[in-house]
């Protein structure tokens, strides 16, 4: 069986300058590549708050799992980069209230910065739809 690969794209104006795609499903896999919390007008979300900040990530990527047709229960994996240890706790929690209902395997690792200092937290996630249900 031959298995469609579908990109999908969030339209922030960094994918067409790296080349990448918000998620890519190919069958019933869905990848959604590292979400910061940065918003449509490229603005921070949630600026000093690490919580808020995973909150808003955990949205963006539901938003790009539904494009895919998939959803946060279909989470599989989660890879979570944090800029200081401090801000596990809360990007722990937040990783709680978005898939701690299907307890994911999981990562969570410090890294010395992301693209902009006022960035406090990466995530990417992998899923799988049982169904197998496309989009079209």
């Amino acid at each position: 069986m031959t298995r469609t690969r579908k990109n999908f794209s969030s339209g922030a104006k960094w994918e067409p300058v790296v080349g990448y795609s918000r998620a890519v499903r190919v069958g019933p896999h869905v990848w959604v590549a590292g979400t910061t919390a940065v918003d449509e007008q490229s603005e921070i979300v949630g600026e000093g708050d690490a919580y808020e900040q995973a909150r808003y990530v955990f949205a963006k990527i539901g938003k790009a799992l539904r494009q895919a047709g998939a959803s946060l229960d279909d989470v599989v994996r989660t890879r979570m980069f944090i800029t200081h240890l401090a801000h596990q706790e809360g990007v722990g929690r937040a990783h709680f209230e978005a898939v701690g209902h299907v307890r994911p395997a999981a990562t969570m690792v410090q890294i010395s910065s992301l693209v902009d200092s006022r960035l406090l937290v990466e995530i990417e996630v992998d899923a799988y739809v049982e169904d197998g249900n496309e989009p079209d």
